[in-house]
């Protein structure tokens, strides 16, 4: 009887260690991995997908599947997950569908590994109720893991507006010394974009000049990068762009005005940041270093207090 128990321990040993050994494999080769995407121009510019995101990637085909029908809600929410996607600069390596079908893996592949884990936690922490507890904790954590990816996401939409908006004024007034010096508009602007490493801004310029090229109107155009990137600075730039082309009015002083305005706004943003720096200081400040300094002051002589008595 021995002998077969312990021939069944030593198997599962073995495909334990097995399956360590091919997920740390995994590991490796999804932390190694470069994913790229195709600029407007031709160029191939590297996006970096989180480490869990990557070692989900092989299952996105089949899981994609999934997402790809539905009625008007599901409709929506890939429209809405398309336009995340372009805000955070990763509609060229994932669709709407696979990037839903990133959300729902991870919750899927922790799930027996994260229910073991919450009735473990439970039972330490509560061994009477821990039912409870441990449903808590497994539903609570799948839903983190199940939202992750979509806070990823807008993370990095966010730090893509504010790395254009941090290049827009610049751009804005090389675009102007451009035109005044006699370049029609896209002219000046496929000169801006020929950077050698494209920032956010540039790469967004570039699919303009590659809509034009394709026989979209530069209004068209233009109006379609306020609607990828929807930020107030770009579309006043936008709107006034519009309007010096149906109005006929020199775009020299346009963008000049347009630079002058962004360059104020930045300003005005820099400013409010400083003054709120102070306010959102209380809290570390109570919580961490304050304690700390009553300690050291009064530690002693709290000390010698207690002796005493």
């Amino acid at each position: 009887m021995e002998e077969p128990l312990g021939s069944a321990a030593f198997v599962s040993t073995a495909l334990w260690v097995a399956a360590g050994v091919l997920f740390a494999c995994a590991a490796v080769s999804a932390a190694a991995r470069h994913d790229f995407v195709t600029l407007a121009d031709g160029r191939r510019q590297e996006r970096r997908l989180p480490l869990a995101l990557r070692l989900m990637m092989p299952l996105v085909p089949w899981a994609s599947r999934f997402f790809g029908g539905g009625g008007a809600l599901a409709s929506r929410m890939r429209e809405r997950t398309g336009a995340s996607l372009v805000a955070a600069g990763f509609d060229d390596l994932l669709s709407p569908q696979e990037f839903l079908a990133l959300r729902v893996l991870p919750p899927l592949c922790a799930l027996p590994f994260w229910i073991a884990a919450s009735v473990g936690a439970a039972k330490a922490v509560s061994p009477s109720s821990w039912p409870q507890f441990a449903t808590l904790f497994s539903v609570s954590g799948l839903l983190a893991l199940w939202a992750w990816p979509a806070a990823w996401l807008r993370r990095q939409g966010l730090k893509r507006h504010s790395a254009i908006q941090r290049a827009l004024p610049f751009t804005l007034d090389l675009m102007t010394l451009s035109v005044e010096a006699g370049l029609d508009f896209m002219a000046a602007l496929r000169r801006t974009t020929e950077r050698p490493v494209a920032d956010p801004l540039s790469e967004e310029l570039m699919r303009v000049v590659r809509a034009t090229q394709l026989g979209s109107t530069r209004k068209e155009a233009l109006r379609a990068l306020a609607v990828r990137v929807p930020i107030p600075d770009v579309r006043a730039v936008v709107s006034a762009l519009v309007q010096a082309d149906e109005l006929g009015v020199s775009l020299g002083s346009i963008l000049r005005i347009q630079a002058d305005q962004a360059r104020t706004r930045r300003f005005e943003r820099a400013e409010k940041l400083a003054n709120e720096a102070p306010v959102k200081l209380l809290a570390p400040l109570v919580v961490f270093i304050f304690p700390a300094v009553f300690l050291v002051l009064l530690g002693p002589v709290l000390y010698r207090v207690a002796g005493n008595l």
